[in-house]
């Protein structure tokens, strides 16, 4: 058999497993979105029964066989299928030793920790998930212990898994970076910065009104609305089943209009990432191999870098007062941009500024570290949560569902190591942008509603190597550098030290 009736032999059992993984992704979608609560246990086991079927198809003698050879000898195969088979070995090294009973049991537990996770957030009782997380963190660190690949630590492979080449080692200077400056700077604003004005921000805005606004944001990003779902959930997220089926969702606050506006910013740079890669990838079953880091540089591209930006707000300007039917009258478009930039200390990440965000990821970082590598118990993390948000930010956290119960990202070992994602992702931002800049002349791109010609710029230099190259590689393809924080943190001192009149 040649390489090329492998890769054909290959290309027909992926079809199947990738059939079983969509299943279990749009059952993933309807328990996040739709499902009843009592229902959600069965979604669960619903969802391990068919990881079953698809753990033993990943595993299959006749699949691995053709993996392992093509790894071996890849002669003759395109730089596409190369990496294809190369991701396909690493998923192999990373599963091979579980056994079908320990991935059913794992999957079993992480589908049932939403629900339990969901249920003590609502009761603000994080004894109510304790037994139930410690379980999700016995899982991840079982089957990290199983992996041919080892790492200094537990929680290095985690890093790995989200972030392919990113450890501790680069991360804890990388995070130092961050708070050496963030956390002076948001100090000077809480001390000297002018005051202003926001109390248009509570105002009400029907939900309908909400929903066709996010429509609107999302035409304007330049997605096909053809091959869009918009939906809302308890923790927003975008998800695709392929380029022509690509599921947004939202979380709509009556009294916090702006809570949508960027959530729906955000998760669209998702979905212009899951739409726009090469129809080639998609073809030799090599899409979607793209970092968390790359996906969070795009969602956080968008909702801050655009959507946060002078020229996005002149052009949003009049349709959110054309909508509204005149709950925004009095408020100028001066006022809004410096409103949506508010930057203070507060409890919950995904409402948090531009400038402050990257505190709670740091937060998050040291916390998941030190459960991750056995450094600290499950019973300890709502108190060490706490003490580092009064530390780090001058805030009390008065309860646990506005504490270490505000994020999904714990419920499966899926999410540990993922929250640096967005950190080193609005970092590769910012640095795309300085690219960017150099190019095109992007106010005024913004500023005439063309974000299309944003969209097939990065579609062209950004979206079309992403899930070809590991974030080192891909960041230096992109902006010729490897990566510098140091942009980003010019970035948000030079925009909240003008904002506040800091100079």
């Amino acid at each position: 058999m040649t390489n090329q009736e492998k890769i054909a032999r290959l290309y027909e059992l992926l079809s199947e497993i990738e059939a079983y993984g969509r299943a279990m992704g749009k059952l993933n979608f309807d328990l996040e979105c739709c499902a009843p609560e009592e229902g959600m246990e069965q979604a669960g086991e619903d969802m391990a029964i068919l990881g079953k079927h698809l753990h033993a198809l990943n595993h299959a003698p006749e699949f691995t066989d053709l993996v392992c050879q093509l790894h071996a000898d890849g002669a003759g195969l395109t730089a596409v299928q190369r990496r294809m088979v190369e991701k396909l070995y690493l998923f192999y090294q990373k599963t091979k030793n579980q056994t079908p009973e320990f991935s059913y049991e794992m999957d079993k537990a992480y589908n049932r920790a939403y629900g339990d996770w969901l249920r003590a957030k609502k009761a603000g009782d994080f004894g109510l998930y304790r037994d139930t997380f410690a379980e999700v963190i016995d899982f991840a660190r079982r089957d990290i212990a199983l992996r041919e690949e080892q790492f200094d630590t537990p929680y290095d492979a985690s890093l790995d898994d989200a972030e392919r080449g990113m450890l501790s080692a680069d991360l804890d200077p990388f995070f130092a970076a961050l708070k050496a400056r963030i956390l002076p700077l948001t100090a000077r604003i809480v001390a000297e910065g002018k005051p202003i004005r926001e109390d248009f921000m509570t105002r009400s805005v029907p939900i309908p009104v909400q929903e066709e606004l996010s429509r609107y944001l999302l035409e304007a990003e330049g997605l096909r609305s053809t091959a869009l779902v918009l939906m809302t959930t308890e923790h927003p997220f975008t998800t695709n089943f392929g380029p022509k089926d690509v599921r947004v969702t939202t979380h709509y606050y009556e009294n916090s209009f702006i809570s949508n506006v960027f959530t729906t910013l955000h998760e669209g740079g998702h979905a212009l990432f899951m739409q726009n890669e090469p129809e080639e990838l998609y073809a030799n079953h090599c899409a979607n191999y793209m970092s968390n880091g790359m996906h969070e540089c795009i969602s956080r591209f968008y909702e801050n870098l655009i959507g946060r930006s002078e020229a996005f707000i002149h052009f949003i300007y009049p349709k959110l007062q054309a909508l509204s039917g005149g709950v925004f009258a009095d408020v100028s478009e001066r006022e809004l941009y410096e409103a949506v930039n508010v930057a203070r200390p507060s409890l919950i990440r995904t409402e948090a500024d531009e400038l402050t965000y990257c505190i709670h990821i740091l937060i998050r970082y040291e916390i998941e570290k030190a459960f991750v590598n056995g450094e600290i118990t499950v019973d300890e993390i709502p108190a060490l949560w706490n003490a580092k948000y009064k530390a780090y930010l001058g805030l009390d956290v008065p309860s646990d569902t506005v504490g270490c119960l505000q994020d999904v990202h714990w419920t499966g070992g899926w999410g540990f190591g993922y929250f640096p994602s967005y950190a080193l992702g609005n970092a590769y931002g910012a640095q795309i942008m300085r690219v960017l800049r150099r190019e095109m002349d992007v106010d005024a791109v913004i500023r005439a509603g063309e974000l299309w010609r944003v969209r097939d710029w990065l579609k062209e230099r950004v979206f079309s190597c992403a899930s070809l190259l590991d974030p080192k590689q891909w960041l230096v393809q992109v902006t010729g550098e490897s990566l510098n924080v140091n942009y980003y943190l010019d970035y948000l001192e030079e925009k909240f030290t003008a904002l506040y009149d800091l100079h």
